[in-house]
């Protein structure tokens, strides 16, 4: 059978570990717009949002983990207290 070649991908081989290695930093990157401008900066690399979602998310399999924000007006007690009884 043959198999059609595709098209190669944008980051690859040095790069991509580069882009690897950030990923696993503690601080990493909070959005995939963040991702997008440091591959345009370090790389040189213009590539389109979407792709970098889809070689980000599903070629590495990572995810940005951004906790959500929490209320400056909520009391630490309170929430201590829901945690105890919730279940």
């Amino acid at each position: 059978m043959k198999h059609a070649p595709g098209k190669k991908s944008i980051v690859s081989g040095e790069n991509l570990e580069r882009l690897k290695q950030r990923l696993q930093e503690p601080l990493g990157f909070h959005s995939y717009s963040e991702i997008q401008q440091w591959l345009e900066n370090e790389l040189g690399l213009t590539i389109a949002y979407k792709t970098v979602y889809q070689l980000v998310r599903y070629s590495l399999g990572a995810k940005l983990k951004v906790p959500r924000p929490k209320s400056t007006k909520q009391h630490p007690e309170s929430l201590s207290h829901f945690k105890k009884n919730f279940l």
